[in-house]
């Protein structure tokens, strides 16, 4: 696990997950994280970025990741009042230390690191889109290049930062079928145009699709599954989660 996220990161110490809201990138940012702190070589900044809405933030789980070892940074808000997050700028420029920027959704969201876009385009970053098959706005090439339009458009950071992260999941009732159907999916749909550098999948169904990407696929674990989630439908399914 730790050899294959050095391979993907490189000498890049600064990564940032954009989206659209549901895709899952704030439960893949927490993981990335988690990952980060395991190589044991470096501290790890994580700035919960979302000014966009109430629910499913990084920061609702802010003490697990502190126990995790992971350094969170967030603002806290007033009602709908944007806030802006301290301590950004400096972290960017240290060398010494890994920063996770999790992003608030679509092309609102994105507007809270365009004026972080001289840093973030340097070298040292990757910016991590997270796409998820089983959302409206991933279904064809043509959703998900307009989405994307909009929030470089926003957040000025440059398309040679861009990276693609598979991220196909229904919340917390995902099978593994669905993994499999997912990733070809959206491979077949991204990649004549750019690469797919990893895919996620529930920690728990990790074994038996581990092999089945031709890109690598790590496992994650569900932090942002809130107790109402996990209530039975009649049918004695659970409700199925944000992912």
């Amino acid at each position: 696990m730790q050899e294959k996220l050095k391979k993907l990161i490189g000498d890049n110490i600064n990564f940032v997950f954009v989206g659209e809201a549901g895709s899952g990138k704030s439960e893949i940012s927490i993981n990335f994280a988690k990952w980060l702190v395991q190589l044991q070589d470096k501290p790890v900044h994580f700035f919960d970025m979302d000014m966009t809405k109430p629910l499913f933030r990084s920061r609702d789980v802010e003490v697990q990741m502190e126990e995790m070892g992971i350094i969170c940074h967030h603002e806290k808000q007033f009602m709908d009042a944007p806030t802006v997050v301290g301590g950004v700028n400096r972290l960017l420029k240290d060398e010494d230390c890994y920063v996770v920027m999790d992003v608030g959704g679509d092309h609102i969201g994105a507007r809270a690191i365009g004026g972080y876009a001289p840093k973030l385009n340097k070298d040292n970053t990757i910016v991590y889109y997270v796409l998820n098959a089983y959302r409206p706005w991933s279904n064809d090439i043509d959703h998900i290049d307009g989405t994307l339009g909009q929030i470089l458009g926003v957040s000025h950071i440059q398309l040679g930062k861009l990276h693609m992260v598979n991220n196909p999941n229904n919340g917390i009732t995902t099978t593994a079928k669905e993994f499999i159907e997912g990733s070809r999916k959206m491979s077949e749909m991204v990649t004549p145009y750019i690469a797919v550098d990893f895919a996620c999948v529930r920690e728990d169904l990790y074994e038996e699709v581990k092999d089945s990407s031709d890109v690598p696929v790590f496992p994650v674990e569900l932090y942002l599954t809130y107790p109402w989630l996990q209530n039975d439908l009649p049918n004695g399914q659970p409700v199925p989660g944000r992912g």
